[in-house]
């Protein structure tokens, strides 16, 4: 079931916020300890965590009716690696935020400034 099909108003609001956060938490540890990556720092993944933990423990109720509720209901925001980053729809979705290696290559090439050109003295 949908978040806006339980939830109304601010509750809502944190519904989708808790959420957020659970995805963000599943797909950026998948980046991190399955594709040995990273896309955000570890500070920002540390705020997210700390936040999802604090909205779990202040809506209980909300919480326990949001999506993926059976991974995160013990979490204590230490560590992604325990969460369920094996998951087929996980793997996909953290796949997609990682450059290829030919992406890397064009990003860097097209970053890196163009060399001048030799004049020939003839």
């Amino acid at each position: 079931m949908k978040t806006y099909e339980i939830f109304t108003g601010k509750d809502l609001e944190i519904a989708e916020l808790i959420q957020q956060r659970r995805y963000q938490m599943l797909i950026h540890s998948c980046i991190y300890y399955k594709l040995n990556q990273n896309v955000i720092s570890d500070m920002q993944w540390d705020m997210w965590a700390k936040e999802l933990k604090s909205l779990q423990e202040q809506y209980p109720e909300i919480s326990k009716q949001v999506t993926l509720y059976e991974y995160f209901k013990d979490w204590d925001a230490s560590s992604g690696a325990f969460l369920p980053l094996s998951l087929d729809w996980v793997m996909r979705k953290a796949q997609s935020f990682v450059p290829t290696k030919k992406q890397s290559q064009n990003i860097v090439s097209s970053n890196s400034k163009p060399k001048p050109k030799k004049r020939s003295l003839f």
